[in-house]
């Protein structure tokens, strides 16, 4: 899983493991340990001090740490701004589908000699999906069960143009990192879900000018005051991979 201390911090008998990959070293050291007495590996994306903003965070060496440590699927939680007045502040946004608008980034694994496609049509694992969408129901928390993510590059956030245009090509929430880390565990052979807590609205929503454009000082202080509902809901669903079957 990756995400910060504020998560890794509940799990019990934590071992930190530092790696070293054949592309440089991870954001943070592994934590390793257990939730609900399943072997769960925690990588802080961002560094453990939030170091690494998005455009800088080293996201080949960050999976390759996570199959390293022996991982068979990937939760991957973050933050999000809604691009949808139905979709406000403090709902779930498990995405099926990502846009990717970065540039820059070291975005795959495959860079020769020869060319490897990789499929990307249904870049979410289904039953891992499945897995979050329960657990935001056994939490109570609102979800929206699909949703397409497009991922800037950061770090400044979308202009109103780009908001605007994001929403009309029919896209739900806007992120930073969703990409290239879903692609890269998709090629290395790591099923993956991601889930969004929404934390704003981006640039504001046209049809309101009441709502604001996001800050970082917002975005911040938001996450951090649901850290626990995404805690909750990222353990439930650890917990239900012991217990039955996923419902797909």
């Amino acid at each position: 899983m990756f995400g910060g201390s504020g998560l890794y911090s509940f799990l019990d008998d934590i071992t930190e493991v530092e790696v070293d990959t054949p592309y440089g070293k991870p954001s943070a050291p592994l934590h390793i340990g257990t939730v609900h007495g399943q072997r769960v590996a925690f990588l802080s994306r961002h560094g453990a001090h939030h170091d690494f903003p998005a455009h800088t965070v080293n996201y080949r060496a960050n999976v390759w740490a996570m199959k390293y440590s022996g991982a068979k699927g990937v939760f991957s939680p973050c933050s999000a701004g809604s691009l949808r007045a139905g979709i406000p502040p403090g709902d779930f946004v498990v995405v099926d589908q990502f846009v990717d608008r970065t540039s820059a980034r070291k975005d795959t694994f495959f860079d020769g000699p020869g060319a490897t496609h990789t499929a990307m049509a249904h870049p979410y694992d289904p039953a891992l999906r499945q897995r979050l969408i329960d657990a935001c129901r056994t939490c109570g928390v609102t979800v929206h069960e699909q949703g397409t993510v497009v991922v800037i590059n950061g770090p400044r956030f979308s202009t109103a143009a780009e908001s605007r245009w994001f929403g009309q090509m029919g896209w739900h929430v806007v992120n930073m990192t969703q990409s290239p880390e879903v692609a890269l565990c998709n090629e290395a052979g790591l099923p993956v879900a991601g889930v969004a807590l929404v934390t704003d609205f981006d640039a504001g929503l046209e049809d309101d000018p009441s709502v604001p454009a996001v800050t970082m000082e917002q975005v911040f202080a938001f996450f951090e005051s649901n850290l626990h509902r995404v805690r909750d809901v990222l353990f439930t669903a650890i917990r239900s991979l012991t217990e039955r079957p996923p419902a797909v």
